[in-house]
């Protein structure tokens, strides 16, 4: 699978905040981030994908990808926080 690291309408592809995501979860698996580290990350990378989904100009097949990202990341925040 090939990735580019902009698409034509100049933003990154969802897969790589979904790379994000899991990559900060195996590392909190396998204890080589501290979770205070993890839980900054996740924080900024839900911000940041809340502010691309609410943008009223992204178009909406891109909006499904951020959510999909956006989800999975609120997901392992909730678990970082238990």
């Amino acid at each position: 699978m090939s990735k580019e690291i902009l698409g034509a309408d100049g933003l990154p592809g969802h897969d790589y905040f979904l790379d994000a995501v899991n990559h900060i979860d195996g590392a909190v698996a396998n204890n080589t981030i501290a979770a205070s580290a993890a839980k900054g990350l996740v924080f900024s990378l839900v911000e940041t994908l809340g502010a691309m989904v609410g943008d009223p100009d992204l178009p909406s097949h891109l909006k499904s990808g951020y959510m999909g990202a956006l989800d999975l990341a609120v997901e392992l925040e909730a678990k970082l926080t238990k």
